[in-house]
């Protein structure tokens, strides 16, 4: 084609419209009679040429001509032959009242409709319903007596055919058609569909692919069962090509406008991707065309092929999405490991030379339950005092991810600045609680924290924490909390007490926070009489030996939550 591609979709329907229009008028005149033949331009149809023949009765009313009573009749039993589907030419028969209670076959064809079912033409003779049981509860004896009656054809009743044979119950869904001649009915049925044509409609629809056939010369449209599907259609009303352009998504109209123009001028094949608005629906569908040219070159009919993108797309684009949340989400846990690296570094310090001349051997680590964080809620802190006493703690503030740490550290360092202030274990704790009271995240935590001073006497306050074990002489106790005190943050005004416990030479003392005891499904006393009988079976007692066996010991290392530990020796 020549012409200028449309600038609208109206423009592009009427560019299809006069391309038909031409198609048409040039086919009709290639198609007109040489002179000297029939005056008449009318092609003759295919049909025209197997109707039947009328005869005229004696009184006036014409009926059809049947070679089963009259040998050598030109009438329509003579064609049953050529018709493709089963056919049978029927009599009805009708009761002493009038009432039609059955049909005869007069004649038949031999095209069988089912392996299980016997070709039309060895039933001649026999009652329909003789022939053919099921055709009575099946609803189909009503359709044919109805068109008998009003004259109207039976166009395309789906009929699901059930019948007993040998035994055996089989079944078919058939389409029927019939139609009254005369005093007769012509009746045909085919299978509503082939096992070809289901493996079809199966292998288009796992391939989200239909094709179409449109015939420009007479206006029909086929489509399949996969191009209904796509489009939401009814496979019994598909869409002319002016259907499909108002579907069209505006912004793709000059690459339809382009592949339908090279289709139509007869270039194969034509391929391009096109997105359209089904239901409110955006589909994106990739449309192969190819014309189907008849005797003078011109495309007389296109046959397109389309595959639906649409699931893919969706699917691509949810990965996209994904995709992009996934480099969200990394580049957020790679921040966030990057502060808690840096908290890591300024909470959790290595123990100077200045514990190790007051007598102290200090060793302590901290495991994150999930392997790729650096930090969680758990803390310790071990360290010498202007005041010569040996600020000793550890605990958890509830909760995970940067507020946990970042309660952790308010709390650590808290604790700190008031140990400076000389005050007892009890004090202390008492003014942390309310600090952790006051936090508007309503968050708690736990805590042991005391002090040791120059005699090795430990003085200590609990607020809802395990209590810490002390090996002696080769047995591992966990001390005395007759003064456990509830967590910080539960309880605002309470006061917590001081407990006090001499240690030996010799001593080693283990603090720890829950990750190191709890086990899902278990009593936490459990827990803490596996790390004391770790404690003891500990080889030599020196402090980072007694971690290192402890975190290399099968049942305790498989921590569910964070795990810090603190081991001071006495020497």
């Amino acid at each position: 084609m020549s012409f200028p591609l449309p600038d609208s979709i109206d423009a592009l329907k009427d560019m299809i419209t006069r391309e038909i229009t031409a198609l048409r008028a040039a086919v009709r005149r290639n198609t007109e009679r040489p002179l000297g033949g029939s005056a008449s331009t009318e092609l003759t149809s295919p049909l025209q040429s197997l109707a039947v023949v009328p005869s005229t009765g004696t009184d006036g009313v014409s009926r059809c001509l049947c070679s089963a009573h009259e040998p050598g009749g030109s009438g329509l039993c003579s064609v049953l032959a050529a018709i493709p589907v089963s056919a049978v030419l029927l009599e009805p028969v009708w009761d002493e009242a009038g009432a039609l209670r059955d049909f005869r076959i007069v004649a038949g064809n031999r095209v069988r409709s089912a392996d299980w079912l016997e070709a039309p033409e060895h039933q001649i003779g026999q009652r329909f319903l003789e022939a053919r049981p099921g055709a009575a509860h099946s609803g189909l004896l009503a359709a044919l007596a109805d068109a008998v009656d009003t004259g109207k054809p039976l166009d395309g009743l789906v009929v699901d055919y059930t019948e007993q044979r040998l035994g055996r119950i089989h079944r078919a869904p058939l389409l029927y058609s019939a139609a009254r001649c005369g005093d007769q009915v012509m009746a045909t049925w085919q299978p509503v569909q082939s096992q070809a044509e289901l493996l079809t409609i199966d292998a288009q629809f796992l391939a989200s692919m239909g094709w179409g056939n449109w015939d420009l010369l007479s206006g029909k449209v086929t489509w399949s069962e996969g191009l209904s599907r796509i489009f939401h259609a009814d496979v019994r009303m598909p869409w002319t090509l002016a259907q499909l352009c108002d579907a069209l998504l505006p912004d793709d109209l000059t690459a339809l406008a382009e592949f339908l123009s090279s289709v139509l001028a007869g270039e194969e094949p034509a391929w391009t991707r096109i997105r359209f608005l089904v239901l409110g629906e955006l589909r994106t569908l990739d449309l192969l065309g190819r014309p189907v040219t008849g005797t003078d070159g011109r495309a007389w009919a296109l046959n397109l092929v389309a595959r639906d993108l649409t699931p893919q797309i969706r699917s691509r684009r949810r990965l996209a999405e994904t995709e992009r949340e996934s480099d969200r989400l990394r580049r957020q846990t790679e921040a966030e490991r990057r502060v808690a690296d840096a908290l890591r570094e300024a909470i959790l310090p290595t123990h100077s030379e200045a514990l190790a001349a007051v007598g102290l051997t200090v060793a302590a680590s901290y495991r994150p339950a999930e392997p790729d964080a650096a930090v969680g809620g758990d803390w310790y802190k071990c360290r010498l005092l202007p005041d010569g006493r040996v600020l000793v703690a550890i605990g958890d503030a509830s909760g995970h991810g940067l507020d946990a740490v970042a309660r952790m550290a308010q709390q650590r360092h808290a604790l700190a600045g008031l140990a400076q202030t000389g005050a007892s274990a009890g004090e202390i704790t008492t003014w942390l609680n309310e600090l952790v009271c006051s936090d508007p995240a309503g968050q708690t935590a736990t805590m042991v924290a005391g002090h040791l001073d120059e005699d090795k006497v430990l003085h200590w306050a609990d607020a809802g924490h395990p209590a810490p074990l002390l090996l002696r002489d080769g047995r591992t106790e966990p001390l005395g909390a007759e003064h456990r005190g509830p967590l910080l943050g539960a309880l605002p005004g309470y006061a917590y007490e001081t407990t006090s416990t001499p240690l030996r030479p010799g001593d080693l003392l283990v603090l720890y926070t829950d990750g190191m005891v709890e086990r899902r499904g278990e009593d936490v006393t459990e827990g803490i009489a596996r790390l004391a009988h770790a404690v003891e079976d500990a080889t030599p007692r020196e402090p980072q030996r007694v971690i290192d066996a402890l975190l290399a010991h099968p049942e305790i290392a498989d921590h569910e939550d964070d795990a810090c530990v603190l081991s001071i020796r006495v020497a």
